[in-house]
Parts: structure tokens; C-alpha cells; sequence
């Protein structure tokens, strides 16, 4: 029972930090969002009051914008997978704790599959856009190491899935949803 309890608090431990590095990514994906979208607004109004004399502004803004939001929306889904499942009530209600952890451990083998099947799509799409040397439309970044961080991101969003999917399917052990009660 001890060797039991000590790789469970391991799949925790690993899930807590895989966590923190995903909810990193995503708040600096965030704050480079909201800076990209407030200097660019600012330059924007500032252009309308001078009429054209301060005619500043940033180039690839809608790019850069599509991109942070890509990776904030990757990591968040990383980040909190094991918090983000709708409970249907009319079904599970009347059923102990320990089966509705050990059903949402198996639908979280479905996030699983999901973050592998990005991750080999995107790291496909990485070594093409390497290989034949794409780049985006208005600020000519290479769209390679683009897709290598989505492919990293969609990778721990599956890692993190099968942790806690491996944690609900043999120890029980899920998030509790509020009820509100």
C-alpha cells in the first residue's frame, strides 16, 4: 500500500508542476496579448487626435494577438483539464463519489487522445513549415517554432489528462465539483 501511495502522490506532484509551468505560459501569453492590444489601440487613438502627425503603430498586431491567444488558450486547457468537465447530473446523481471519479478518469482518457492527436498534428505541420520555410503573412516569424510551442502545449494537456485520468480510474480521486449546496 505504501509503494500505491507514494506513485499517486507522484502522478500529484508531477500534475502540480506541470500546472504551474502551463498557468506561466498562459499569464505571460496573456499580459503579451493585453501589452500588443493596448499599444495598439493607444496608437491607433493617438494617430485620430494628432490627425495623421503621430502616425505610429504596431505592425502585425492581429498575428501577434492570434498567436499569444493560441498559446494562452493551449496552456489554460493544460492547466486546468482536471477542473474543466461538466458533471451531468440527471445521470450520475444518485451514484457514490468514488464511480463519478472513476467515470470522469475514463473521460478524461478523451483529452488524452486529444492532446496526443494535436501534438503529432501540430509537430507535423512544425518540421513542414521548417522544411519548406514558412513564415507568417505580415511579421515574416518562421511558422515552425510556432507550431513546436503549440505542439509542446497540446502535449502536456494530454500528460496532464492521462495523470489525472490514471488518478480517477484507480484511485478515485477527482475534483470536486461545487454545487452551490
Amino acid at each position: 500500500m505504501q509503494s500505491s501511495l507514494s506513485f499517486q502522490q507522484l502522478l500529484f506532484r508531477a500534475s502540480h508542476w506541470l500546472a504551474l509551468v502551463c498557468r506561466l505560459v498562459a499569464g505571460v501569453a496573456l499580459i503579451g496579448l493585453l501589452a500588443v492590444t493596448i499599444a495598439d489601440v493607444s496608437t491607433r487613438y493617438l494617430s485620430r487626435l494628432t490627425e495623421g502627425a503621430i502616425a505610429l503603430r504596431v505592425s502585425g498586431s492581429v498575428e501577434l494577438v492570434s498567436y499569444l491567444m493560441l498559446f494562452a488558450l493551449l496552456a489554460a486547457m493544460a492547466a486546468n483539464v482536471e477542473k474543466s468537465q461538466v458533471v451531468v447530473e440527471a445521470f450520475s446523481h444518485r451514484l457514490p463519489q468514488s464511480i463519478k471519479n472513476r467515470i470522469q478518469g475514463l473521460f478524461l482518457l478523451g483529452f488524452t487522445a486529444l492532446g496526443l492527436i494535436l501534438f503529432v498534428g501540430l509537430l507535423d505541420s512544425a518540421a513542414a513549415a521548417t522544411q519548406y520555410g514558412e513564415i507568417t503573412q505580415d511579421l515574416r516569424l518562421p511558422m515552425g517554432p510556432i507550431f513546436q510551442l503549440a505542439a509542446v502545449l497540446s502535449l502536456l494537456l494530454g500528460l496532464r489528462s492521462f495523470i489525472h485520468a490514471l488518478l480517477g480510474m484507480i484511485y478515485a480521486t477527482g475534483e470536486e465539483a461545487p454545487h452551490g449546496e
